[in-house]
C-alpha cells in the first residue's frame, strides 16, 4: 500500500494554471499506475490523466488534452499534474491515485487514494 498526499489546489481565473503536487510514502512509484481523478458537486468522481510510472502508457480524458499535462520527480516520489487554460468546468475536488499493474481510467481500478485537493474555477 502507499499514501497519497495531494497538495497545490486553490482558486483561480479561467484560463488561469495550477499545478497539483501528489507525493507517495510507504512505496515508491516505480511498479504503479499514477492516476488524476476529479470529481464535481452532484457529479461521479472522473478520470483525467494516468500514466506508467516505468513509462510506455499515458492517457488523457479528453476533456484536458492538451491543457493538462503529468509529470513526475522521481527524486521527490512525486507526480504533478499542471493545469492550463482551466475552465469553470474543471471545477472539483482533484484526487491522486495509485494501483500495480499497467493502466487504468476507471477509478474501480484504483486501490489507494489521497485525501483531494480542491480546485476551483472562477469564471
Amino acid at each position: 500500500q502507499v499514501q497519497l498526499v495531494e497538495s497545490g489546489g486553490g482558486l483561480v481565473q479561467a484560463g488561469g494554471s495550477l499545478r497539483l503536487s501528489c507525493v507517495a510514502s510507504g512505496r515508491t512509484f516505480s511498479s504503479y499506475t499514477v492516476g488524476w481523478f476529479r470529481q464535481a458537486p452532484g457529479k461521479e468522481r472522473e478520470f483525467v490523466g494516468a500514466f506508467r510510472w516505468s513509462g510506455g502508457w499515458l492517457y488523457y480524458a479528453d476533456s484536458v488534452k492538451g491543457r493538462f499535462t503529468i509529470s513526475r520527480d522521481s527524486a521527490k516520489n512525486t507526480v504533478y499534474l499542471q493545469m492550463n487554460s482551466l475552465k469553470p468546468e474543471d471545477t472539483g475536488v482533484y484526487y491522486c491515485a495509485a494501483r500495480t499493474g499497467i493502466g487504468g481510467m476507471n477509478r474501480r481500478d484504483y486501490a489507494d487514494w489521497g485525501q483531494g485537493t480542491q480546485v476551483t474555477v472562477s469564471s
